[in-house]
């Protein structure tokens, strides 16, 4: 990381990542092997908000509990900036996980029909072909047809037996009882529950100083049926109205709010630019039937340039005004698989070397602007 030019280090107990509370102990352990090579804990990503949270059943009021205590650790230890996401079941999401691109070097994909042909003709979820356009169920059912036994165990691979950032998986039954439990819940229901979690939770982190930054639902348009609540500027309009607080903010992930094309990401930097306390800069480039892939950072359909204007304009700001942590946090997040990467195992998106040379072309820009004053 070091030889990359990092000096910060985004990561979290992932071992203990199931909802209970991380014991101080654990992050001084954690932060002391970062800090021996010499880089900084600088971001937590991510706290998981456990299943009933965001459906505020079982034992949700005991897993608030364990949130807040967890809050309360991370500041202790000095991390104050605190990633989280309120995506229902799922995490990220992608169909393809090695997508070819035109280089040599493999990329993820999201394709809206082969979901289609999960959603309705594998999984069997009820209702699900009312939740589809119909020449897309249509065009669903041709590719089933014609997929491969490989192409449909990598499809249930990617979608339900591999979840990033958990420690479990789904099978069929499982998850469709998992849908179950959010039947009744629409998007208005999930909206609110995110509300009475950040009410519960801001004015902890606002003791704590800890900024908490959360991160848009990727794909940003809903999945299995289930009610997506930050898919827009829109949503993170009313999630900052609804508990206004300098800890209550965004991560201004341009991929996850990119894949939308109602998101204009400079416009979305510039509004927001107070609020956001962490940055995933990464792009996409949107196929017209909302499909998408993972497009190296300078390119796809994101104006990474001035978005990162934006985001170092508002550095500058924050800097003039006194503030120690005027440093917006970002990671060049996801990259392609290129050169050596190609064959390792890696966890998918977290590729070496393209998320190294998404680190430099970033770096570039911020140079440039940096020495012609253009912030």
């Amino acid at each position: 990381m070091k030889q990359a030019g990092a000096t910060g280090i985004v990561t979290a107990l992932h071992h203990l990542n199931d909802g209970r509370a991380w014991p101080e102990d654990e992050v001084f352990k954690r932060k002391a092997i970062i800090e021996d090579k010499g880089l900084t804990w600088s971001v937590v990503e991510s706290i998981i908000v456990h299943e009933d949270i965001k459906t505020r059943t079982g034992r949700y009021r005991e897993l608030l509990d364990n949130y807040k205590q967890s809050i309360r650790a991370v500041s202790r230890a000095g991390i104050k900036t605190v990633c989280y996401n309120f995506m229902a079941i799922t995490d990220w999401t992608r169909t393809d996980l090695d997508y070819p691109m035109p280089h040599g070097g493999t990329a993820l994909r999201f394709d809206v029909v082969e979901f289609c042909a999960y959603d309705v003709f594998m999984l069997k979820r009820p209702g699900a072909e009312r939740d589809h356009p119909a020449d897309r169920v249509e065009r669903a059912a041709t590719w089933l047809r014609a997929a491969s036994e490989t192409d449909l165990a990598r499809l249930e691979r990617n979608l339900i037996e591999w979840v990033p950032a958990r420690e479990f998986v789904y099978d069929r039954q499982s998850l469709n009882r998992m849908l179950d439990v959010y039947n009744e819940l629409a998007e208005d229901g999930l909206r609110a529950n995110l509300f009475a979690f950040l009410q519960e939770i801001i004015p902890v982190a606002e003791e704590e100083n800890v900024r908490m930054a959360i991160h848009p639902d990727d794909p940003p348009f809903p999945l299995f049926g289930l009610p997506r609540v930050v898919c827009q500027a829109s949503d993170a309009r009313a999630l900052l109205a609804a508990v206004p607080s300098p800890s209550n903010g965004i991560t201004l992930c341009t991929g996850s709010y990119g894949a939308n094309p109602d998101n204009d990401l400079v416009a979305m930097a510039k509004e927001f630019a107070p609020d956001i306390h962490f940055a995933h800069l990464r792009n996409v480039t949107r196929e017209g039937d909302g499909s998408f892939h993972e497009a190296e950072h300078l390119e796809g359909d994101t104006d990474m340039v001035r978005v990162t204007m934006a985001l170092m304009a508002e550095e500058k700001r924050r800097r003039a005004s006194g503030r120690a942590d005027w440093e917006i946090p970002m990671r060049p997040d996801h990259g392609h698989a290129i050169v050596d990467d190609i064959g390792k195992r890696v966890n998918p998106g977290y590729s070496c070397i393209g998320r190294l040379k998404g680190l430099a072309e970033l770096r570039g820009i911020m140079r440039t602007v940096d020495t012609l004053n253009l912030a």
